[in-house]
């Protein structure tokens, strides 16, 4: 595959899909081919698994059962959308991918990490991203601050915690895939920091600093 992968991580309320607009929008103005999607429910197959593992209505659903839904979210995401994407060359930023369900299923619901990342590893065909952006805040700053929360959201400031800390894990325990922003830091700053990691990876021009407001303002 001749593409490259770029997902943005991150807890709740963070500002990933802000961010992740507004990369594609700085690449596709450079004449990049981009491809932008999400985890979980970017497909139709996929939406029906995002109304499951999401919906307030699905009640108590087991951990184990969760994060095998995420799995298959992930497994026909890769097959239907990324890989696809990566074959013909484009720059495919996705929000969310493996990692959220290490952090939230491994980490938050306290399942066995190992066992979740082999899960997890299969479905994807092993597909690991080119570069992981981790949007990094305290929960009180992030979820804290939603007034309309899924059932992920909705659960108390211990999971949060929790799913912190194993993201933060996660990037440490492979620093040079990894750009951790600090989400509280200056907009500019980050999205400067954000073009340099991903202008070298693309080998693209060093106009970093002539960066273009973000556009639209959704977090996730």
């Amino acid at each position: 595959m001749s593409g490259r992968f770029v997902v943005f991580e991150g807890g709740d309320g963070v500002g990933k899909s802000h961010q992740a607009a507004w990369l594609a929008e700085w690449l596709t103005d450079r004449g990049v081919d981009v491809v932008r999607t999400f985890e979980p429910g970017d497909s139709p197959a996929g939406q029906l698994i995002r109304q499951i593992v999401l919906s307030p209505s699905t009640g108590d659903l087991s951990p184990r059962a969760e994060a095998l839904l995420y799995a298959a979210d992930k497994a026909h995401h890769v097959y239907a959308v990324v890989k696809p994407a990566l074959e013909r060359g484009a720059v495919v930023i996705c929000d969310r991918y493996v990692d959220s369900t290490l952090a939230y299923q491994g980490a938050g619901r306290v399942l066995d990490l190992s066992e979740v990342e082999s899960i997890n590893r299969w479905a994807t065909e092993h597909l690991l991203p080119d570069l992981t952006v981790l949007m990094d805040l305290a929960p009180e700053h992030g979820v804290g601050t939603m007034t309309e929360r899924d059932r992920i959201e909705a659960e108390g400031d211990d999971f949060h915690e929790r799913v912190r800390e194993g993201f933060l894990a996660l990037a440490a325990r492979d620093p040079e895939r990894y750009l951790v922003i600090q989400a509280r830091d200056s907009k500019d700053a980050n999205r400067a920091a954000i073009a340099a990691r991903v202008g070298a990876l693309l080998g693209l021009p060093g106009d970093h600093q002539k960066l273009s407001d973000a556009p639209g303002t959704m977090q996730s």
